[in-house]
């Protein structure tokens, strides 16, 4: 007796699909003979289906194999022609070279805005706290390119990877357009070259987010599914709260010992577009670190979590890099000269506010570690196409079980 296949996954040495009345196992490539494993045509019958293909096949191997319904009815999966096997795949290659090419082509702008001026003349190359978040945020869009043009299921990771960055980022480069534009400096061929980095790195970003099934926000599941998006809500709003306070503490202190301290930093003392771009930050930040926590499978939103968190990341790098520096004592409206003159003394350190945003980014990462322990859902079953009179397979009916570990 005939019967149609269609295989959903392959691996570098097995093939999961679908039979009539049952899900199978194969030899990669060998769907037209009879499954060595197979298991009833129900919905625990996939998922013990799956768990044994994941068993004795590398996780990393596995690929979704792509089908044309209109040929399916026509041809056994492992019959395919090859210009239909290929003709779904061919596109979103070209798709996923283009995305890379524009999240390479961001990257390299935004490598070059970091020596011209940025604010005014000045470089990001002269400040350090402001150079290494720029340099983050490039590392994280390069991988993202790589994984997006390597395919399969690192496409999706990188997709996912560069639009958390780039969301979360817009609001940080509004900012520093609002410092240009009202701080009387003039807005710089750094910081155009970066901006137009930026929108590179977010098209190519959406671009690869649209190149194939990636997954989506779900209900949750499961008390475990709960309290990872609880902790998520709970880290990302402490994370958004604490970004807005001072995080700079300056001290004064004179020859006789007394000191006066001061802060600085606070988002809400900014000017009006400066505002825009933090709170614009902390709301994508909230945004995106629910979707990731909510999204399905875990494994997949770990990675638009992890972009989301980067930015993050860096703005604490850069405060400890600025606290690190000398500072002047212009912060407390005296020339250094007159503070030499004086034998006054200027420390920087960081307030407590900082420390709180610290722990809830550490919150963020620990959430990340809980979606990547979280157990891989099968995907859907695969689709049976109806057979037509020609639609004969070669596969025969399932034998004996052969399948070792």
């Amino acid at each position: 007796m005939h019967e149609q296949v269609i295989i959903s996954h392959r691996g570098a040495r097995f093939e999961i699909g679908r039979g009539n009345g049952f899900y199978g196992i194969w030899p990669a490539g060998l769907a037209h003979l009879q499954p060595i494993e197979w298991w009833p045509e129900t919905e625990a019958g996939w998922h013990a289906a799956w768990s044994r293909f994941t068993d004795v096949e590398a996780t990393r191997t596995i690929i979704e194999v792509s089908h044309d319904a209109g040929s399916a009815s026509q041809y056994p999966a492992s019959q395919y022609p090859a210009d239909q096997r290929s003709a779904g795949t061919g596109g979103r290659g070209r798709r996923a070279v283009i995305a890379g090419a524009l999240l390479a082509a961001g990257v390299t702008a935004g490598f070059a805005g970091i020596f011209p001026g940025y604010f005014g003349a000045t470089s990001l190359t002269g400040q350090a706290f402001e150079l290494v978040p720029h340099l983050i945020y490039l590392a994280a869009w390069a991988v993202s390119a790589v994984l997006i043009v390597r395919g399969a299921a690192a496409q999706r990771l990188g997709a996912l990877l560069a639009a958390g960055t780039s969301v979360v980022t817009f609001g940080l480069f509004l900012a520093d357009v609002g410092t240009a534009v009202t701080g009387g400096t003039a807005v710089g061929t750094g910081l155009i070259l970066s901006l137009t980095g930026w929108a590179a790195c977010a098209a190519g970003s959406l671009l690869a987010l649209r190149l194939g099934p990636i997954g989506s926000p779900g209900r949750p599941r499961g008390m475990e599914s709960i309290l990872t998006l609880a902790l998520a809500a709970a880290a990302s709003l402490g994370t958004a709260i604490a970004f807005a306070p001072s995080w700079d503490r300056f001290t004064l202190k004179t020859a006789a010992g007394a000191t006066q301290s001061i802060t600085a930093g606070n988002a809400f003392a900014n000017p009006g577009l400066v505002i825009a771009g933090d709170v614009a930050t902390m709301a994508a930040l909230v945004v995106v670190v629910a979707a990731a926590a909510a999204w399905r499978p875990a494994r997949h939103g770990a990675f638009l979590l992890i972009g989301a968190a980067i930015p993050m990341v860096a703005q604490a790098i850069s405060a400890i890099i600025q606290a690190s520096g000398t500072a002047s004592p212009l912060q407390f409206g005296i020339t250094p000269a007159e503070a030499a003159r004086a034998g006054l003394t200027i420390s920087s350190g960081l307030t407590a506010t900082f420390w709180i945003y610290c722990a809830f980014v550490a919150a963020l990462t620990l959430t990340c570690a809980l979606m990547f322990s979280a157990p891989t859902p099968p995907p859907p079953a695969p689709r049976l196409y109806a057979p037509t009179p020609d639609s004969s397979s070669l596969a025969t009916q399932p034998g004996e079980p052969t399948l070792s570990s």
